[in-house]
């Protein structure tokens, strides 16, 4: 069951790159998600508290992991 959880967010994850990548926007494609040093940084700089998706959750993340995986690596 874990598996399919993983692979299902790998897919989702892959999608979402190519969607950007191949929108036909050279812009959008182009542009990088900024990076956070932590969930504190986060909150400034967005003035928005930090939410976990549906898989980073189930595929049980922390808040800290979550943040650097989505948008440092």
């Amino acid at each position: 069951m874990e598996n399919k959880k993983t692979f299902d967010f790998f897919t989702s994850l892959i999608d979402r790159a190519f969607n950007k990548a191949f929108s036909g926007d050279p812009e959008e494609a182009d542009t990088k998600d900024p990076s956070y040093a932590d969930i504190d940084e986060y909150t400034q700089k967005t003035g928005k508290r930090f939410r976990m998706t549906k898989e980073e959750k189930e595929l049980g993340l922390t808040r800290e992991e979550a943040l650097q995986q989505r948008f440092n690596d």
